[in-house]
């Protein structure tokens, strides 16, 4: 499979140069972006490494705006979040619903790596588009540890979404939805 993708963006690369031609670049570009995706989620190291050694961009994203590390984070691959990370893949990259990988990690508990990526540069008090933080997340799946992680790292547990929930409230029990119309 690393050879077949080796192939793979060795010809992406040489249909770029050439005249419009068979193969098609497009569908290649698609092939290699489901093996990304693929290895990611099934925390495929070396396959990674071969991603990351051709320079493949780390940032790139599918149809929902996931990008690896998010997959990663979500499917518990520690070993791949760890090694995107210190390839450079961007801790703070929010999906379409502004989720992201610390959030993905929180949500499927999974704690090591949402330790991991709270080490990052990201703001603890980065909001999705639902206005929830990473914070709130933990307080709704009562993960106290890493409640409690995210304050000694400066997230405002009284921070509130538009809905009036908060970290602290949703640590408590107390959720607040919209009003039925």
């Amino acid at each position: 499979m690393r050879v077949y993708l080796c192939w793979l963006m060795a010809l992406l690369s040489f249909a770029a140069l050439a005249a419009p031609a068979e193969p098609n670049p497009q569908a290649i570009k698609a092939q290699l972006q489901e093996y990304y995706f693929d290895a990611a989620r099934r925390g495929d190291v070396p396959m990674l490494a071969t991603f990351i050694e051709s320079g493949y961009s780390l940032d790139t994203r599918d149809g929902k705006g996931y990008t690896a590390l998010i997959l990663a984070a979500y499917h518990g691959q520690s070993a791949a979040v760890e090694q995107l990370l210190a390839a450079g893949a961007d801790a703070c990259a929010q999906d379409q619903r502004g989720n992201t990988a610390l959030m993905g990690a929180i949500f499927k508990g999974e704690v090591q790596i949402a330790r991991r990526l709270m080490a990052t540069e990201c703001s603890p008090d980065q909001r999705n588009g639902a206005g929830q933080t990473a914070a709130m997340y933990a307080g709704l799946f009562k993960r106290l540890e890493l409640l409690d992680a995210l304050k000694a790292k400066g997230a405002d547990l009284n921070a509130e979404d538009p809905l009036g929930n908060s970290a602290a409230r949703l640590a408590n029990g107390e959720f607040r939805n919209a009003a039925p119309r």
